[in-house]
């Protein structure tokens, strides 16, 4: 390889002083097609192959590698063949005799060959790109991995990002309703990857058929759905970008937050705060170029979407429903009806009809139990002997004047205090358990325990009038016969004072 200098100084001696290319190769001791070749070239051009080469071992064996690299594309990128166990395999299949270094250069310049190139983008306003990711933090003093839904409007690179227990309908749904919230208008369309929560099935022709939950979703906002190719997130790498740039900027250190509603006011506050950026390559803040995104939506419905995954069920003879793998009561009566349960991000509700028979908060475990002790007191009150181990009512937490009130009611009623007792507690099915506890005080202070008398005080203290309280209704209390008064009663009480005058001790 010759240096530049040399390149220059006979170009010098060539072009400027004159001389010969004969004269210049004898000079300096090279062949004169050299001089010529330094001549067209300012700088050595360096090797130059006119084709590639082929390898005698190799030729036969190309049609083969190409075929294995092909079939390759539909396998787990992990169950790929190496070089080495192609090399492998065409020694033991088909008799090659060559190295590996040959077969290593023709897989690595096919892999070249392979790599797919990209076409800049230009994007309007006015639309979106939607992901989920997914980041470990400090919930509730608990260290969690939790799922959060990002939209990105690739025109502006605004973004709404809010974070869930886990990826699913009723998160994807309550996404979208945030979002859009938050922006104040609806995009015209939505970019999104082929997510089960969004497609239920892509059929044969490359078209979609949506799931239930999605076409309510897109029904009520009417904005366009587009869909990105099975296993290409380039297709909307605007959004897989901002997955990992939230994850970088707002979850690094780990965030920590009491519960989901702290995280999000966090993320929320991020989201905003990097509206004043500029990035590489705008001359507007995000916040700038945002107004032309804002301009560009559509406008709001009047009632926002009812962000929840409906199933329909049927009680169990336990009166409990399951919603994702865990058991959530209903009151008694409705045992074996057909129900429809409603799953929210942060609460279930058990609908019959337009009713709404039951409602708790969203447990995210996994073959949970959750009951209202209150769904069970009817049942309760007709199988009394189940008082003490009916397990909805273990965790039941009472203040202590309730037991107290048991005791004494079994003391005074023996079997008939039991039954007594499960009635005041169905009180709490229409009264709140302070005024309860208000009225079992009043009443053990009057001595008149009973249901009748502690529902009497609660009514009266509601409508703020005296209680009347009648104890011809308590037959089991305790009686005083108070006798009418005769003037010849007196005089026992004037003999026993004369008496005591007798008896008095004077000192003088």
């Amino acid at each position: 390889m010759y240096t530049v200098e040399l390149y220059v100084k006979i170009r010098r001696a060539v072009m400027v002083e004159g001389r010969s290319e004969r004269e210049v190769a004898r000079y300096f001791g090279i062949h004169r097609k050299t001089v010529k070749k330094m001549c067209q070239y300012a700088a050595p051009p360096g090797y130059r192959r006119k084709r590639e080469p082929v390898s005698p071992k190799l030729a036969p064996f190309t049609g083969i590698i190409d075929a294995i690299l092909e079939a390759d594309k539909q396998v787990h990128v992990k169950q790929r063949h190496t070089a080495i166990r192609i090399l492998e395999r065409l020694r033991e299949e088909h008799g090659f005799t060559g190295g590996y270094t040959i077969v290593r250069n023709y897989v690595n310049k096919a892999a070249i060959r392979q790599k797919e190139m990209f076409m800049p983008l230009v994007h309007l306003p006015g639309h979106a790109q939607v992901d989920f990711g997914e980041a470990d933090g400090y919930i509730g003093g608990k260290l969690v991995r939790f799922h959060y839904f990002c939209l990105d409007m690739p025109h502006s690179d605004g973004c709404f990002v809010k974070a869930y227990p886990t990826e699913d309908t009723e998160s994807f749904l309550d996404g979208h309703v945030a979002a859009f919230a938050f922006l104040g208008g609806i995009p015209q369309s939505i970019l999104y990857d082929n997510t089960k929560i969004a497609v239920a099935k892509i059929l044969g022709d490359g078209k979609r058929q949506r799931t239930k939950a999605f076409s309510e979703l897109q029904s009520h906002y009417l904005f366009e759905d587009k869909f990105g190719r099975p296993a290409k997130g380039n297709d909307k790498g605007k959004v897989e970008g901002m997955v990992g740039y939230s994850r970088r900027h707002f979850m690094v250190p780990l965030p920590i937050a009491a519960d989901f509603n702290a995280l999000n006011a966090k993320l929320l506050d991020g989201c905003i705060k990097r509206q004043q950026a500029k990035l590489r390559g705008q001359t507007e803040t995000i916040a700038e170029r945002m107004k032309r995104d804002t301009a560009a939506l559509m406008a709001l419905p009047a009632v926002a979407f009812d962000a929840c995954h409906k199933i329909s069920t049927r009680v169990s003879s336990l009166s409990l429903v399951r919603y994702r793998s865990n058991d959530y009561s209903v009151p008694t009566q409705y045992g074996h009806w057909e129900v429809l349960v409603k799953g929210y991000v942060d609460r279930v509700e058990i609908c019959l009809g337009t009713d709404t028979i039951a409602r708790h908060a969203r447990s995210y475990g996994r073959e949970e139990f959750i009951y209202n002790p209150l769904h069970y007191l009817a049942l309760l009150e007709q199988k009394p002997r189940a008082l003490d181990q009916a397990a909805p009512l273990q965790d039941w937490v009472l203040p202590e004047v309730f037991d107290r009130l048991r005791r004494v009611l079994e003391v005074r009623m023996e079997r008939r205090g039991r039954k007594e007792y499960i009635q005041i507690l169905r009180l709490l099915e229409n009264f709140s358990l302070a005024q309860v506890e208000q009225a079992i005080k009043q009443a053990m202070g009057f001595g008149t325990i009973g249901f009748d008398a502690i529902k009497h005080l609660i009514l009266c203290a509601i409508e703020q009038r005296p209680a009347k309280l009648d104890l011809m209704l308590y037959p089991y209390l305790p009686r005083a016969s108070v006798k009418s008064t005769e003037p010849r009663s007196y005089l026992s009480l004037l003999q026993g004072f004369k008496s005591s005058q007798s008896t008095e001790v004077r000192y003088d």
